[in-house]
């Protein structure tokens, strides 16, 4: 599949995944003409980025952990990396459902209408 059908298919842009190819996180092959062709395997790696950029892992990261996941197996480091990426994400779930709850208690302690917090 050329680009625009990968950035289609996977809802991002083609700038960001020139960027992942630039980074070494996404390889693809060229035609003739030079357009890069993706594999249909690209699709699941797209995503795969994605989930990791938004945990937070920095493209250094995702490409040092990449090797692991493909291979399915892992060393000692890059367990360790995991597991401590993995506790960060926790933690900050935890601090989040925290300042959910605060919301919502303060939703509902002022629930009730008062003229001098009207900010229409």
């Amino acid at each position: 599949m050329r680009i625009g059908d990968l950035a289609t298919s996977t809802r991002v842009s083609v700038r960001a995944l020139r960027y992942y190819e630039e980074q070494g996180l996404l390889t693809s092959a060229r035609s003739e003409s030079g357009q890069r062709l993706y594999g249909s395997a690209a699709v699941d790696r797209v995503r795969l980025i994605q989930q990791l950029y938004g945990a937070g892992l920095s493209s250094k990261t995702i490409l040092e952990l990449l090797p692991c996941v493909d291979a399915k197996v892992s060393t000692p480091e890059s367990r360790e990396r995991l597991v401590a990426e993995r506790d960060r994400i926790t933690a900050q779930i935890a601090e989040l459902v925290v300042a959910r709850d605060r919301l919502n208690d303060i939703i509902d302690m002022t629930s009730r209408p008062n003229p001098q917090c009207d900010y229409a």
